[in-house]
């Protein structure tokens, strides 16, 4: 399972000549330019492309965070007319590939003239539109006994205080594991910021990787390699620093 990040990590820092010649872990000749080369290779430093990729990916979070913890409380605690009928609907969403959806909300961002813009990739995040998220928050809620909420209403708290203040404290492992989720698939998405970020002062980070791959010239491997071991570095952090809370979230919301 490790061996394709250690051959990476070790193509790294190889020579471009010796990367597909010298199968090896440990490289016989260093080359760390690969780094510095990489970082300035494009048409702005490296810096820029996770600058954008971290905007996208703050966006979503937050997003995410506010909108499925919502969407969750009234799917968990409110009656309404249909609500079996909508959240089988949800749940259906989720079996939605992206290839049906793209290009109808490729047309309706390019009417509102959002292409080129971050506005893509993070408004639906404000919409509740990640329904796997909603359902994990909602099966956690289901879980909260329900004479906290009576409690509450007997001091005269309203739904909105007893969200803020009851649900969304105990929800923490829900939320951490939220965010984890969201963070490691928004930052490694590709395939809708290559449609929506079609400017290169708009490229994220996986779109800015593609471009040191050339099929009709020479590709520079190694700088490749190099910011991909950079790119890696986020993830590995949040995931090193979350893993606690992504595993008792796991445990006690609708993953398990």
């Amino acid at each position: 399972m490790l061996y394709p990040l250690l051959w990476m990590l070790s193509s790294s820092i190889k020579p471009n000549a010796l990367i597909f010649r010298d199968p090896s872990l440990l490289p016989t000749e260093l080359d760390l330019s690969n780094y510095t080369v990489g970082w300035n290779a494009l048409l702005h430093p490296f810096s820029h492309y996770l600058l954008n990729s971290f905007i996208i990916v703050l966006g979503s979070v937050l997003g995410n965070l506010m909108s499925c913890s919502l969407a969750a409380y009234a799917f968990a605690r409110l009656k309404f007319k249909g609500r079996p009928i909508w959240f089988a609907i949800m749940l259906m969403s989720i079996m939605l590939p992206i290839h049906v959806v793209i290009v109808p909300q490729y047309i309706l961002f390019s009417q509102l003239e959002w292409i080129n813009t971050f506005l893509p990739l993070i408004v639906p995040k404000l919409l509740a539109t990640d329904a796997f998220f909603i359902f994990l928050m909602v099966q956690f809620f289901r879980g909260i006994p329900k004479e906290l909420d009576e409690a509450a209403r007997i001091d005269g708290a309203g739904h909105a205080r007893i969200f803020f203040r009851i649900m969304l404290p105990l929800a923490t492992p829900a939320l951490a594991t939220t965010a984890i989720f969201t963070f490691i698939w928004t930052w490694n998405d590709f395939f809708s910021q290559l449609i929506f970020l079609t400017n290169p002062d708009m490229y994220t980070v996986p779109v800015a990787l593609r471009t040191f791959v050339d099929s009709t010239g020479e590709s520079s491997w190694g700088s490749l390699f190099a910011m991909s071991i950079v790119s890696l570095i986020p993830i590995f952090l949040v995931f090193l620093f979350g893993q606690k809370y992504l595993v008792k979230g796991i445990a006690t919301t609708g993953i398990k």
